[in-house]
């Protein structure tokens, strides 16, 4: 007998329910994730620049955007004139 993919997990979120902070944290990650997204379909940006532009600190925008090249999202552009800086850029 074949298993239904995802019924064990349905059935402990069923059972068990979410937690109301993990529902926020996922809420909040999916906002970070549209804004720098959204940042990126311009152009080819620094963490640095992405910092400036979505007004976060620079260790927040670095979590967040190393987990979406993580998970192919985004990826690694260009190297600066002066081999200091990667620029990230959407994966089409």
């Amino acid at each position: 007998m074949k298993a239904e993919k995802g019924k064990t997990a349905r059935y402990l979120r069923e059972k068990q329910g979410v937690p109301e902070h993990v529902k926020e944290e996922l809420k909040e990650f999916n906002r970070i994730k549209r804004a720098i997204t959204g940042a990126l379909e311009q152009e080819e940006l620094t963490i640095a620049q992405l910092a400036e532009r979505l007004q976060m600190p620079l260790h927040e925008v670095t979590y967040h955007l190393l987990t979406l090249v993580k998970y192919g999202v985004v990826a690694t552009g260009k190297i600066d004139e002066m081999d200091e800086y990667y620029s990230y850029k959407l994966v089409k």
